[in-house]
């Protein structure tokens, strides 16, 4: 199998642990979405809050931290010529920059265990990538029914 998450560092300390949770996110993504044939990858950069909030800063001129920012490629309906054409190009789906710190935060804020804010933090990103927001209510409730049919099929719950 060809890697479908490109994992880089910035401010932390490699993290097998963090690796593995999202290797195995991004791959249920990827065939959940019907696009693990593709030769898409997504690069996920694992980072502290000050780095966070400077790209929050310079991309979309907000001067706060944040969890995770997302960064995609493509539009939604270039993703679906893509998956109708069988694209055979390697290209990147987009980019996900994910606070770890903030990860532990929310973990404990929200009393569930630091695997499943990781792996919703992915999944929430990777539905971006994939064209999907959350700005209007009807659309914020498609997102989260995907996003949970992921995390349910993973067995990664809020307990």
């Amino acid at each position: 199998m060809e890697q479908q998450a490109e994992i880089q560092y910035e401010g932390l300390e490699e993290n097998k642990e963090y690796e593995d949770i999202i290797n195995k996110v991004v791959k249920e993504c990827f065939e959940h979405e019907g696009i693990n044939k593709l030769k898409l990858y997504i690069s996920i950069t694992l980072t502290v809050p000050d780095f966070i909030r400077k790209a929050n800063k310079k991309y979309r001129n907000i001067d706060k931290e944040t969890d995770v920012l997302s960064f995609p490629m493509f539009q939604k309906e270039e993703i679906e010529q893509l998956k109708e054409n069988n694209y055979e190009v390697e290209d990147v789906l987009g980019d996900l920059i994910i606070s770890i710190p903030r990860v532990k935060e929310q973990a404990e804020e929200y009393g569930h265990s630091f695997e499943r804010e990781l792996a919703y933090m992915v999944v929430h990103g990777f539905y971006h990538l994939m064209g999907y927001d959350h700005i209007e209510e009807s659309d914020k409730k498609v997102m989260r029914k995907k996003e949970d049919e992921i995390l349910n099929k993973l067995g990664i719950t809020r307990d």
